[in-house]
């Protein structure tokens, strides 16, 4: 295994190292755990492993923006979804996970529009940071989204991202990633 792929995944994993109990934009757990309780929600599910790494990579753009970075009132990185998807991809993740990770935001403005009681059950964070991405899609970006080959895939991540904000959940940590990020960059 060459010296090279073990410095990007170290690299692309650092951020959640660092993050370590940095808050999460008003839900009770961290930064750090609310990513391992979506990646450990995904692997639960059976999710594929672009899908496990899409989950625990998703919001890695709010750890890996510029400090001048546009933000959301205290709400996070604005556009997280597509710095972090930029991060990935030049560190060599695969494509999917890419494309999962920057679809991530897109997913709650669908579901926002087209799931009946979704928008009503999201937090306030969650409600707030909806404000700045846009909103609810219109019916012709849902149409668009639902025709993507990913849409099934992109719908989970949502999901999963939903769910991962349980004080109370014991996940394994960072390093139980590790083989399975190294195998999804050597593609």
């Amino acid at each position: 295994m060459s010296s090279g792929l073990e410095e990007r995944v170290a690299a692309v994993l650092a951020p959640l190292r660092a993050a370590g109990e940095r808050g999460y934009i008003g839900e009770p757990v961290s930064q750090q755990e609310h990513a391992l309780q979506c990646a450990f929600l995904a692997r639960r599910g059976r999710a594929s492993g672009a899908e496990v790494l899409a989950a625990l990579l998703h919001d890695v753009g709010h750890l890996v923006a510029a400090d001048d970075a546009p933000q959301m009132a205290g709400l996070g990185v604005l556009e997280h979804e597509h710095i972090g998807a930029e991060f990935l991809a030049r560190h060599g993740a695969a494509r999917a996970i890419c494309e999962l990770v920057r679809s991530h935001v897109a997913a709650k403005r669908y579901l926002s529009r087209r799931k009946a009681g979704y928008y009503a059950a999201l937090s306030e964070a969650s409600r707030g940071t909806l404000a700045f991405q846009g909103g609810p899609m219109s019916d012709a970006e849902a149409c668009s989204f639902e025709a993507d080959a990913a849409f099934s895939s992109k719908l989970r991540l949502r999901m999963w991202d939903e769910a991962a904000e349980r004080p109370d959940l014991d996940v394994p940590g960072i390093d139980a990633y590790r083989a399975l990020l190294r195998e999804h960059m050597e593609r």
